[in-house]
C-alpha cells in the first residue's frame, strides 16, 4: 500500500511539474506578444503625433538665426550707435565709435569689457588696456565703460550705444 501511495504521489508531482513548466512557457510567450503589441501602439501614437505636428506647421519658412550680441548688424540693418560729439572728424578717427558695448564683467581682482563691431568681431579689454592707440579703458561701472583719450578727455559708452565725450570721467 505504501508503494502505491509513493507511485501515485510521484506521478502527481511529475504531472504538476510538467504543467508548471508548460504554463511558464506560455506566460513568457504572452509577455513577448504583449510587449510587441505595446511597442506597435507606441510607434503608432508617435507617428500620429508627428503627422499632427506636420499638418499644423505646414510649410512655414524657418526663422532666421540671430546673434543677440551682434544686435541689428545680424539683420543687415544700419549701425545704430548714437554718438554725442562735436564734429565728424573726431568720429572718423576714433575707433570706439565703431563698436557697441555688449558686456561688462566686474571681478574682485580683474574687470573686463566686451565690445563688438558691425562685422561681429568681439574685442575684450581689461582695465588699463588700449582699444586703439590713445584710447585706454580706465573704469567700468555696471552700466557703462569709461575710456581715456590722449589729451585728458574721456569717452563714456553705455549699453544704449551712446558715446559721450566728457572732461570728467565720472
Amino acid at each position: 500500500m505504501n508503494f502505491k501511495k509513493i507511485i501515485i504521489l510521484s506521478l502527481v508531482a511529475l504531472f504538476s511539474i510538467f504543467n508548471l513548466h508548460a504554463e511558464n512557457h506560455d506566460t513568457e510567450q504572452n509577455i513577448i506578444e504583449r510587449a510587441k503589441e505595446i511597442n506597435q501602439k507606441v510607434k503608432q501614437q508617435q507617428a500620429d503625433k508627428q503627422a499632427n505636428i506636420s499638418s499644423e506647421i505646414g510649410k512655414e519658412e524657418p526663422l532666421p538665426l540671430n546673434d543677440p550680441f551682434v544686435g541689428d548688424a545680424s539683420l543687415g540693418g544700419a549701425n545704430t550707435v548714437s554718438v554725442i560729439t562735436n564734429n565728424d572728424e573726431e568720429r572718423a578717427q576714433m575707433s570706439l565709435y565703431n563698436f557697441k558695448l555688449v558686456g561688462i564683467m566686474n571681478g574682485e581682482y580683474e574687470s573686463f569689457v566686451s565690445l563688438i563691431n558691425a562685422s561681429g568681431e568681439v574685442v575684450t579689454l581689461q582695465i588699463n588696456e588700449e582699444l586703439s592707440p590713445g584710447i585706454k579703458l580706465i573704469a567700468l561701472k555696471s552700466e557703462k565703460a569709461i575710456f581715456e583719450k590722449d589729451d585728458n578727455a574721456f569717452l563714456v559708452i553705455n549699453f544704449k550705444n551712446q558715446i559721450k565725450e566728457t572732461s570728467e570721467p565720472f
